[in-house]
């Protein structure tokens, strides 16, 4: 009796993904994050499953940090359209109190949640970075993930345009710490606002640039 040959997995697969798809995993999604090292606003996570069919813009998936705000923006509207997506978001306050790198866990798993609430279950998580805590579901941590595998690099583009979103509203209503331009990382005119105008609402206080002017602000 001839065994039936298991299918090829979709040519757009990395090595990783490729292995998994080998072992039984074919719901595979990639997970990246946007907004660790920033003094303010939250932390956000996407998940992503790409398309079993390949686009031609996949050829055009990288890390977020290295393509440009047009770029993010044009290749966030093919993944939205044609990915199934999720999305998790981490406020100030939350990161302040549980630290960091916790919050960017938490936000992770919000977005596979939000992704397997939206769409059917996953089979297999592929984060960027190094391993966090257990989760409900198997997962593998790639260090520089986001330049390795599309569907992490897709997830990364997915944050850091929500993010980049999110901080242009603040913006508007904090106009004076400049918020739209530097999304609140520690850029020289940030901490020079914050210097003259002590931190806002969603600064977040446990990070030293912004406790350090608290600190200082109150010795005046």
């Amino acid at each position: 009796m001839r065994k039936t040959a298991k299918p090829a997995p979709p040519p757009h697969l990395s090595e990783y993904e490729s292995r998994l798809h080998g072992q039984g995993f074919f719901r595979i999604a990639g997970v990246d994050e946007a907004g660790r090292g920033p003094l303010a606003g939250p932390v956000v996570a996407a998940a992503v499953i790409l398309p079993v069919l390949q686009l031609p813009w996949f050829v055009e998936l990288n890390d977020s940090k290295q393509l440009n705000e047009t770029a993010r923006e044009n290749l966030f509207e093919q993944i939205i359209t044609h990915c199934e997506t999720g999305i998790g978001i981490i406020d100030h306050t939350t990161i302040d109190r549980i630290n960091i790198r916790q919050a960017t866990w938490q936000a992770m798993q919000t977005a596979v949640q939000d992704l397997c609430a939206n769409h059917a279950e996953i089979h297999y998580v592929l984060i960027d970075g190094l391993p966090y805590g257990t989760a409900a579901w198997p997962y593998e941590a790639i260090v520089k993930g986001d330049a390795k595998v599309r569907s992490i690099a897709a997830a990364s583009i997915v944050a850091k345009v929500t993010r980049d979103r999110l901080m242009c509203e603040w913006d508007k209503q904090f106009p004076q710490y400049g918020f739209a331009k530097h999304k609140g990382y520690g850029t020289k005119k940030h901490l020079e606002a914050l210097r003259n105008n002590g931190p806002c609402e969603i600064h977040r206080k446990s990070f030293a640039p912004v406790k350090n002017t608290q600190l200082a602000n109150s010795q005046i």
